[in-house]
C-alpha cells in the first residue's frame, strides 16, 4: 500500500501545496486525487507567482484582463479564482463524501493586509461573494490584527484557513477567534457549522536554527513545536466550551501542518510527513514530498501522541541550547508575512511585465 493511502486510511488528509494551470490542463491534479489520495489543496502568493511566471497558460486570460483595463491585482484574482474554481470542482466529490470535512481549496487575501483588520474583513467578504463554490477556504494570517478578522469572517459564515501560525500560543489565539465567531452565530440563532482549519508552519523552525544547535537536535524543533500544538488542539477539542458548540452543531477547527517539505538535503524527503501522522489533521505537502511518499510502500507509521510525546523534553533541550521559542515564533511569523508580501510584489511585477510585453507585441 502506498504511504499516501496509508496516511489517508489512518485518518489524515493529504492536501497538495501547489496549484498551476498546467497541473489542471495536464490532468496531473486529477491523477494525484485518484492515485495519491489527495483530497484538497492550498495556495499562496509564492505559489501563484511561480505558476504565472513560468507558464504561458495564463496569457489569454491576462490579455482579456488588459482589454477590460483591469488592475494587476484584479487580473491576478481572476486568474487565481479560475484555477481554484476548477480545482474545487475536482475536489467536490471528496467534499460531498465527507460532508464538508474534506475537499477544500484555499486562496489567500492580499498579504499587504496582514496587519490591517478592517481591510482584511472587506477583502474576505468580497472574495467570498465572487466564488460560486462551497469548498473554498479563504486564508487569513493569524497575526494580532488578523484575529478579529478571523472572528468576523466566521461569524459571517465564511470558511477560513488561518495561516502563518508558528506556535501553540499563536494556534490557541486563532482557535479562540474561531470559537468566538461560532459562539456569536449560536447566540444569534445562526447555523454554527462553519468550517475552518488552522495552519501551523513546521519546517521553517528547523531552518531557523540550522547550524546553531547541537547535532543531536538537528531537524527536531519543528516536530516538537507540532507536538506541543497538537496537544493544545486535543485539549481544546475536549474542553467544556468546545463541547458545547459541538452540541449546537458546530465542528472542531482542524489542525493543518504546513511547510512540511524537507529543507535539509541530508534528511529524508518524507521526514515531516512521517513524524506528523495524526488523525483528524491535514498535511499540506509540496509535489516533491507527495511523490516521495507515493513511492514508498508498506511503511510503518506511528500516530503522533495525543499528549505531544516527548515534545516538552525536546523543547527543554533547545532552551538549554539558547533557543527562545516564543521570541522565535514571533520572528518567524513576521518573516513569513514579509515573505508573502515580497512574493506578492513579485507576482504583481510579473503580471505587469507580461502585460507590457503583450502590449508591445500588439504594436509590432
Amino acid at each position: 500500500m502506498k504511504a499516501t493511502q496509508l496516511l489517508h486510511d489512518l485518518g489524515q488528509s493529504l492536501w497538495l501545496d501547489n496549484i498551476t494551470r498546467d497541473l489542471l490542463i495536464s490532468g496531473a491534479l486529477k491523477r494525484y486525487i485518484d492515485e495519491f489520495s489527495v483530497t484538497g489543496l492550498t495556495s499562496n502568493p509564492s505559489i501563484f507567482n511561480h505558476a504565472i511566471k513560468n507558464s504561458s497558460a495564463y496569457e489569454v486570460a491576462i490579455q482579456a484582463g488588459l482589454a477590460q483595463k483591469k488592475t494587476n491585482e484584479a487580473i491576478f484574482l481572476d486568474l487565481a479564482l479560475e484555477d481554484l474554481t476548477q480545482a474545487a470542482d475536482l475536489f467536490k466529490p471528496a467534499y460531498d463524501r465527507t460532508h464538508g470535512i474534506d475537499g477544500w481549496v484555499s486562496l489567500e487575501v492580499s498579504p499587504l493586509l496582514a496587519y490591517d483588520t478592517a481591510s482584511t474583513i472587506t477583502a474576505v467578504k468580497e472574495i467570498h461573494k465572487r466564488v460560486d463554490r462551497p469548498n473554498l477556504l479563504i486564508k487569513i494570517p493569524g497575526t494580532h490584527e488578523g484575529l478579529p478578522a478571523i472572528e468576523e469572517a466566521i461569524f459571517a459564515g465564511i470558511p477560513i484557513n488561518v495561516t502563518l501560525l508558528f506556535s501553540s500560543g499563536q494556534y490557541v489565539a486563532a482557535a479562540e477567534a474561531y470559537l468566538r465567531g461560532i459562539e456569536r452565530r449560536i447566540d444569534a440563532g445562526l447555523d454554527p457549522d462553519v468550517i475552518s482549519v488552522a495552519s501551523l508552519f513546521v519546517s521553517r523552525w528547523d531552518v531557523a536554527v540550522a547550524g546553531k544547535v547541537p547535532e543531536v537536535l538537528r531537524n527536531r524543533l519543528g516536530v516538537a513545536i507540532a507536538g506541543r500544538t497538537y496537544k493544545a488542539a486535543r485539549d481544546l477539542f475536549d474542553s467544556p466550551r468546545w463541547l458545547r458548540i459541538y452540541n449546537a452543531g458546530a465542528r472542531p477547527q482542524r489542525l493543518l501542518w504546513a511547510s512540511t517539505g524537507t529543507k535539509d538535503p541530508a534528511a529524508s524527503p518524507i521526514l515531516y510527513a512521517m513524524a506528523l501522522a495524526a488523525p483528524f489533521t491535514i498535511n499540506t505537502i509540496p509535489e516533491a514530498t507527495l511523490k516521495a511518499l507515493a513511492s514508498q510502500d508498506n511503511l510503518h507509521v506511528e500516530y503522533m501522541p495525543a499528549d505531544g510525546g516527548d515534545c516538552e523534553q525536546v523543547l527543554a533541550q533547545f532552551a538549554r541550547a539558547g533557543v527562545d521559542v516564543d521570541a522565535l515564533a514571533m520572528q518567524l511569523q513576521e518573516e513569513g508575512a514579509k515573505g508573502f508580501v515580497t512574493a506578492w510584489q513579485e507576482l504583481m511585477a510579473g503580471i505587469e511585465s507580461k502585460c507590457a510585453a503583450m502590449q508591445e507585441k500588439k504594436k509590432i
